[in-house]
């Protein structure tokens, strides 16, 4: 996959754009408004496109200093496997490396199967013999 192919952008998406591609993956459908407060209190935004589609993102939420979430990294599926995930990572990586200090915690959930995807980012699985199970809730 060569990054010429696409169009990357350090921009939120539109909230029909993102609200489309969470669809797209099976995530459900999601309310516009919800997904657009939730879009523009995000700290960091990563969208591909091709021409004009939106194929891929990814977010960060969090304070913006202890405390930072990988969010709504996501692909199209009909472009997987194709590398666009891991440029979505390797700019939130390196978002994370000049905003994150020492003490901060970046977390995720990783979709169920993906978890060897983000294992290669360092990012350790829970439970382990230190941490215990993550936990979330949904409202």
């Amino acid at each position: 996959m060569t990054q010429d192919k696409y169009t990357v952008k350090l921009t939120k998406p539109s909230t029909d754009d993102f609200v489309n591609l969470r669809s797209k993956v099976g995530w459900g459908d999601l309310d516009s408004k919800l997904a657009s407060k939730s879009l523009a209190n995000s700290l960091f935004h990563i969208t591909v496109y091709e021409n004009l589609q939106l194929i891929g993102m990814g977010r960060v939420v969090g304070d913006g200093a202890m405390y930072f979430y990988i969010q709504d990294v996501v692909v199209d599926p009909k472009y997987q496997k194709q590398g666009i995930g891991s440029l979505i990572m390797d700019h939130i990586e390196s978002y994370l490396t000049s905003a994150a200090y020492e003490g901060s915690t970046i977390g995720l959930f990783s979709a169920k199967g993906k978890e060897d995807f983000y294992s290669k980012y360092h990012y350790l699985l829970r439970p382990s013999d230190s941490l215990g199970h993550g936990m979330c809730k949904f409202i």
